[in-house]
Parts: C-alpha cells; structure tokens; sequence
C-alpha cells in the first residue's frame, strides 16, 4: 500500500524557512536531504534506517561503513553524511538521537536535530526532510520529541544564517500528526 502525502501545517520560521508537518513516507520526499534516525555505529538494521538502505539501496549502507572506518562512531552533535542512493534526494544526514532511559535525552535530542540542520547548512542543500528523530524504536515519548524538536528548529533559524528554505518534519502515521500538532498548536 502507497503512503499518500498529506500537508497537516504549513508555517514560516525566521529568515523565511518554509516548514511543514507532512503525513507521508519520508524516503518519497523530493528534497535535497533526509535525515536518517540512526546508531552511532550506523548500523541501519531497524526502524526507518533499514526502511531508507531496503529503497535506497545497499550502497547507503555500504558509505555509512565507509565513514566509520574514517571517521569513528557518529556523535549526537555531528552526524554522518552519504549519498541517497536511489532515492530522490541527493543526501542522507545520519543523526543520532538519543535512546530513551539512556541519560540526558534531551539535550541529546536537541544536539541531535540542531546537527542535521547544521550538517544540511554545511552541505549546501535548500531543502531537508527529517522524521520524528528516536520516537519509533529508540523509545523517546513523542509529546515531548516534538516540543524539543520545535524549540530546536526556532533556535537554529532565529540565530544561524542558513542556506535552508524548505524543512518538513515527515511523520507516517495519523496518530503521530495529531501529537506532534497538538504541542504545537498548544504553543511548543
């Protein structure tokens, strides 16, 4: 069955990014750049990272093995870059968000989500898609995800000149948009 895309809210943040919550199947976006909820290890066998290497192809995983080898594990603050493979976009920004009951969830959240839109800005790329980062299998509550990732995404376009005029945050269930609408509607 095809995920049909449904726009749920279209707002601006500071200097004119457009942004949307978006119901739809993140690895169909056509944007310059997604962002992989991934392990440090990037190690995509779970979750949406081994639903983005299954329609983007073997070669997503083998760069992710690539960059570990030169680089050492992903931090929550820099994430990994590859190439999209086969799907439309151009890049794959691996984040690493923060399992819950790990500690300190979410300052790493926030590192999390303000590293992909740093590593986009350093990229170069006009427009990102990013889902509801560690929500699914990493356990965090999306109530609070979706504060944390609001007050992130202000806090990075009211301070940081960016490249960046398009971000939506693709969520693929129903129930998912109606959380995430709630907190925002109710103010972040």
């Amino acid at each position: 069955m095809s995920q049909e895309r449904i726009v749920h809210l279209s707002a601006r943040f500071p200097g004119d990014v457009v942004f949307e919550i978006v119901q739809g199947d993140i690895t169909k976006e056509m944007v310059d750049a997604i962002v992989n909820p991934a392990n440090s290890q990037l190690q995509h066998g779970g979750g949406l990272a081994a639903v983005i290497v299954q329609r983007g192809g073997e070669v997503i995983q083998q760069e992710s093995d690539q960059w570990i080898r030169e680089h050492g594990p992903v931090s929550h603050q820099e994430p990994a870059v590859t190439s999209g493979g086969a799907l439309a976009c151009r890049y794959i920004i691996h984040a690493v968000g923060p399992v819950w009951g790990s500690g300190d969830e979410d300052a790493r959240l926030r590192q999390a989500v303000w590293g992909a839109l740093w590593r986009a800005d350093q990229l170069g790329v006009a427009s990102l898609a990013l889902p509801a980062i560690s929500t699914g299998v990493f356990g965090f509550p999306k109530e609070r995800a979706a504060r944390i990732i609001y007050q992130t995404l202000s806090a990075y376009f009211n301070t940081v000149k960016t490249g960046l005029g398009y971000v939506a945050l693709v969520l693929y269930t129903e129930s998912d948009v109606t959380q995430f609408l709630n907190v925002w509607y109710r103010g972040k």
